[in-house]
């Protein structure tokens, strides 16, 4: 069974509180529809990833959240390391809320990789109760990629800062969409 999500689109994670146990006879936490933003607290800043096989791009918004900076690139190594860093990035910057890429397929199917994000954020909901969202970011990168290129920008200064300028790309998308409402 394909999970389809249409492009843009936010989910939310819904994970078990530590002391709950879920068994045979407990059902397992419902996950929140589409676009449902509302596990993001309303005031507040959010931290943004763009989680890669090799780095985790890292972007912050302002706490009125217009704006979107890239804050970050932390190049992946175990699980524990890199929540270690993103839990001192959320502290340093009093972020109350976790907006992550889902790296869909085109055909808004989830593949290996979107299963992957979500397994990493199984696992940092494990270390942290901030609220983590996902944000459709196909096409994230290659946008970024675009605007670098257009902007003249060298090969190598490119591969320092698109993962930073990919997750301060998704955040803004999600900061935009709560503006709407």
């Amino acid at each position: 069974m394909r999970n389809v999500v249409p492009p843009n689109q936010v989910s939310c994670i819904a994970v078990a509180p530590p002391n709950v146990q879920i068994g045979l006879s407990t059902p397992a936490p419902k996950a929140k529809p589409l676009n449902d933003v509302t596990a993001l607290p309303p005031s507040g800043k959010l931290l943004g990833l763009d989680l890669g096989t090799k780095t985790i791009g890292v972007a912050i918004s302002d706490g009125m959240r217009y704006s979107a900076t890239p804050l970050e690139t932390i190049k992946r190594q175990k699980f524990t390391q890199d929540a270690v860093r993103l839990l001192e990035l959320i502290v340093e910057n009093n972020a109350v809320g976790i907006v992550l890429g889902l790296p869909l397929n085109m055909d808004g199917s989830e593949g290996p990789r979107a299963q992957s994000t979500r397994a990493f954020a199984r696992n940092l909901a494990q270390k942290t109760p901030l609220p983590i969202v996902f944000w459709d970011e196909r096409l994230s990168t290659a946008a970024v990629t675009r605007t670098l290129i257009e902007a003249d920008t060298r090969r190598d200064r490119r591969a320092e800062v698109v993962d930073k300028l990919a997750a301060s790309y998704i955040l803004q998308g999600v900061l935009e969409r709560l503006r709407r409402g």
